[in-house]
């Protein structure tokens, strides 16, 4: 998903649902951005929170307790989402509204209804097949 993301150094990433926070310690880790998981499991969080810690990557990583529904996501470059087409549908006006232009969405295996990707991806993984959508928010928003 990060590969697909085109994600750069330097850039803020927020994972919805960032469950055990392997997204957001790979993005620190091997792309050198900045990330934030917004988990609203509050044991999920606290987990993830020891393992960053852990990993001494506190100054890029930031575990938020949070619903995904209720989060500012305007300072995101990168949002990634492995959430039901249903959660995605509820999300998308909060990601027209809050993100700038030149963000991107990630989508693990469940679309953005009304939205045309830039990008789809097929990945082998887990002897699974996954699709991976990349949105542009460019093509969301139009100026004014």
């Amino acid at each position: 998903m990060l590969e697909a993301a085109q994600i750069r150094p330097g850039e803020t990433l927020y994972d919805l649902g960032s469950g055990d926070g392997r997204i957001v310690i790979t993005a620190a880790r091997m792309f050198k951005a900045n990330a934030v998981g917004i988990e609203i499991s509050d044991v999920l969080c606290k987990s993830t929170a020891k393992k960053v810690a852990a990993l001494h990557l506190d100054s890029q990583v930031k575990i938020v307790h949070a619903n995904a529904l209720k989060v500012d996501l305007s300072p995101a470059d990168v949002v990634t989402l492995y959430l039901l087409t249903s959660s995605n549908a509820r999300l998308k006006p909060i990601l027209e509204k809050d993100l700038k232009p030149s963000a991107r969405v990630v989508s693990l295996n469940f679309g953005m209804p009304g939205w045309k990707a830039a990008r789809v991806e097929t990945v082998h993984a887990d002897r699974q097949t996954h699709t991976i959508y990349v949105y542009e928010m460019s093509d969301r928003k139009k100026p004014n």
